[in-house]
């Protein structure tokens, strides 16, 4: 078997990075021939209003991307490796799920399509067909680890049931509420993509390795046509995905609550949207921020668009450095 090793991790980022940069153009065509285009609300920022119509569903390119690299590593690694099997299975089931709303969005002509209720569904149902896995794959109890200590709490299935449901659902719409201006949920998962890349080559934990590398290629072609000005969105299909990519790949290396670090940008931009909610309704109408989520509250600020990506994927770059070289365990 091929050593696990940066240069492998390159090649598999690689093999993503061109397929979805190659597709891009092809793509975005279809979607603009398609009509598949994005509705802004009319509560937004006016400034977006410019962006109607630009083509949505985007993510299909570098999903396309990912999967291709993905196949590439298990053949250059010369055998299956479940594990970025199973994570790509449950961010392409999520991706579905946002293809779905997406398809809703578009066919209503407006920006809300499946119910938040419809959609939480789905969302537990992927979850739980996720964790079904990992428990028959599992040979004992699962333990949760501490971040910043020698702490692993071995915990009961049911309980680790509920707990894993709760955290990818919840990343998956942390992600989802993230990609809200150009670049944004793409610039902020690429620098955890990488993290869980040299997590899965310290560990030497192929599966992890390989799925991480593609997603890093993948988002990093994608910004060529997503950097602001946009010249196609996401959509609820890519962002799903990406939820899913990101939480697959913490419960895959056994240590989600390593989320809380690297994925903090996520945990405030959610937070800012039930702040928000709480704040309205308790205050009788009066708001916390300028607007939610917390991206939105910026721009109206006076923020660029540029400027809000750069400086939201910056810092989650040094909470990276900070998880790989401080908060992982000491096995690694």
């Amino acid at each position: 078997m091929t050593p696990i090793n940066i240069r492998t991790a390159l090649i598999v980022c690689a093999v993503a990075f061109v397929v979805t940069a190659a597709i891009g153009p092809s793509v975005i065509r279809y979607l603009r021939k398609m009509k598949f285009g994005q509705k802004i609300l009319e509560i937004g920022p006016k400034w977006h209003m410019n962006k109607q119509n630009i083509p949505t569903m985007g993510g299909f390119m570098f999903i396309i991307g990912i999967a291709a690299a993905v196949l590439a590593g298990n053949l250059l690694l010369g055998g299956l490796e479940i594990a970025s099997v199973a994570v790509l299975g449950l961010a392409a089931a999520y991706g579905a799920v946002g293809l779905v709303d997406d398809y809703a969005k578009i066919k209503k002509k407006e920006n809300a399509g499946l119910s938040p209720k419809q959609k939480l569904v789905l969302q537990i149902l992927v979850a739980a067909v996720f964790i079904l896995v990992l428990f028959l794959q599992s040979d004992g109890l699962p333990v949760l680890w501490i971040p910043f200590t020698d702490i692993a709490l071995p915990l009961p299935w049911p309980l680790y049931i509920i707990f894993a449901a709760f955290v990818i659902v919840g990343a998956d719409n942390a992600v989802n509420l993230t990609d809200g201006i150009d670049g944004l949920a793409a610039g902020v998962t690429l620098p955890v993509a990488i993290f869980f890349v040299f997590v899965g080559i310290v560990r030497q934990d192929a599966g992890v390795m390989i799925f991480a590398a593609a997603l890093a290629g993948g988002l990093a072609a994608f910004l060529i046509y997503n950097f602001n000005p946009a010249k196609v969105f996401m959509g609820d299909t890519g962002s799903l995905f990406l939820g899913g990519a990101v939480a697959g790949l913490a419960f895959a290396c056994e240590m989600p609550l390593i989320l809380l670090l690297v994925g903090l940008i996520y945990i405030i931009e959610t937070l800012s949207v039930i702040l928000q909610v709480t704040y309205f309704k308790v205050s009788g109408g009066k708001r916390l921020f300028k607007m939610a989520p917390i991206h939105h509250h910026f721009e109206m600020c006076g923020w660029g668009e540029k400027k809000i990506v750069l400086i939201f994927s910056g810092i989650t770059i040094l909470l990276c450095l900070v998880a790989y070289f401080a908060a992982l365990p000491p096995a690694l």
